[in-house]
């Protein structure tokens, strides 16, 4: 299993790391013995790993090389509206944009991808993602595998053609799972604890992650670790999701081979190699949530598609508009969103992504939430007919920014809106 590279810093400036990342096409093998035409970051598929630290800016230049626009958002950053990535914010052919994160936020398992609406899911869908990993000094204490036992892995899917290129097209037609970016890849491990950050990178695709029945053990979401660990054996991922589980290969004899599956589908396959010195721990305690005042506002939003035509992607009964703003939030504020998937005649599928702010899942269908929703998220699973209730405080920034559903393919067809946060 390839590792993503890890960008490196080209000046520090004060409590700022520089960086600079060219968006362009290159050929890149992903399936053994030839090359496939990609977008990608830095001519990377998966994009360069940005290793940040809480409370440390970073400041990166894109260049974009392509013959097409594209952006960058920071999904599930808390950064300014100018560098968020809207999604008619665009970096022309041949132009730059400066995108800067304070990093006002614990640490977590971030990732960046391209949002330039109508073209997002395509551009995501040929490369145009990569890890943001937010470090935090306020977890070391915890001594939770790091370093090279710190591993990300993205997940998605793939249709290849005769030739090796990528067919975008219907998102349930795509057979191929790569694992950083390679297909059925097998990862040498030493019997000791590993911290494993996955997410899902598919436009579309529901992974259900198990593995041999082994125990995994959750200790992170989207926004960062949970209060508790929490074993499970097997957990949900929709689109944009993230996990961190803590497996410990030191249970399993050298020559064990453990296969991740998505289902009954393998898609990668550990093979415990060697003996090791594990100086690490799983605590009982992670890190508290931190509490949220009571709402102020209770706010209701319901995705679902327009089929009377050629689809269009709609929320509270809207196609997305950029001169049109939603909600407008008052900064400060605690509010409860109430989201439903509103196609449940249909039984389409969707999720939902909310930019600026992490929330709690408060419960589902007045029922409680699931397990794959503890923690601070960002990103969740509607299922057809269903809805979800979710708590978010509005902070600091003010501006502009988008909800839509995560399934990128929804949102390139108007599945998106606007809330601007006011003072």
């Amino acid at each position: 299993m390839p590792i993503p590279p890890v960008l490196r810093p080209h000046a520090v400036h004060g409590d700022t790391d520089l960086y600079r990342l060219a968006v362009r096409q290159a050929q890149v093998e992903i399936l053994p013995g030839t090359t496939t035409p990609v977008l990608g970051y830095g001519g990377d598929f998966v994009g360069p790993t940005i290793l940040a630290s809480s409370g440390r800016k970073v400041g990166i230049v894109f260049d974009n090389s392509l013959d097409r626009a594209t952006n960058v958002h920071l999904h599930g950053g808390h950064v300014a509206a100018a560098s968020d990535g809207h999604p008619m914010d665009l970096i022309q052919p041949d132009g730059s944009k400066y995108y800067e994160y304070e990093n006002r936020q614990q640490g977590a398992t971030l990732w960046y991808h391209d949002h330039s609406h109508g073209t997002e899911a395509e551009h995501v869908y040929r490369g145009l993602s990569g890890f943001y990993l937010i470090q935090d000094p306020e977890e070391k204490h915890l001594r939770l595998p790091c370093g090279s036992y710190d591993v990300p892995i993205m997940l998605r899917d793939a249709l290849f053609d005769d030739d090796a290129n990528m067919v975008y097209g219907d998102p349930t037609q795509r057979p191929t799972v790569l694992v950083n970016g390679a297909h059925q890849p097998y990862f040498r491990v030493a019997r000791r604890k590993y911290r494993l950050r996955f997410l899902n990178a598919a436009t579309e695709r529901r992974f259900a992650l198990n593995l041999d029945g082994v125990p995994m053990t959750k200790i992170g979401s989207d926004g960062g670790l949970l209060a508790s660990p929490v074993p499970v054996t097997e957990h949900d991922l929709s689109a944009g999701e993230r996990v961190e589980f803590v497996i410990d290969f030191g249970q399993h004899p050298i020559g064990t081979q453990l296969l991740l599956a998505d289902g009954t589908l393998p898609i990668l396959r550990f093979d415990v190699v060697a003996d090791s010195v594990d100086h690490s721990r799983l605590p009982d305690r992670l890190r508290a949530l931190p509490p949220l005042p009571r709402p102020r506002v209770n706010r209701e939003i319901t995705l679902s598609f327009d089929m009377s035509g050629d689809p269009v992607g709609l929320v509270n009964g809207k196609p997305f508009d950029p001169a049109r703003v939603d909600f407008r939030v008052r900064r400060g504020d605690t509010e409860i969103w109430n989201v439903s998937n509103g196609d449940g005649e249909h039984g389409f599928h969707h999720n939902f992504h909310l930019h600026l702010e992490q929330f709690e899942v408060l419960d589902r269908d007045g029922a409680p939430p699931w397990e794959s929703d503890r923690g601070l998220k960002d990103t969740i699973y509607v299922p057809p007919g269903s809805s979800a209730r979710l708590k978010t405080r509005f902070t600091d920034y003010l501006g502009k920014y988008v909800y839509h559903c995560h399934f990128l393919e929804h949102s390139a067809v108007g599945m998106m809106a606007q809330f601007e946060v006011v003072r």
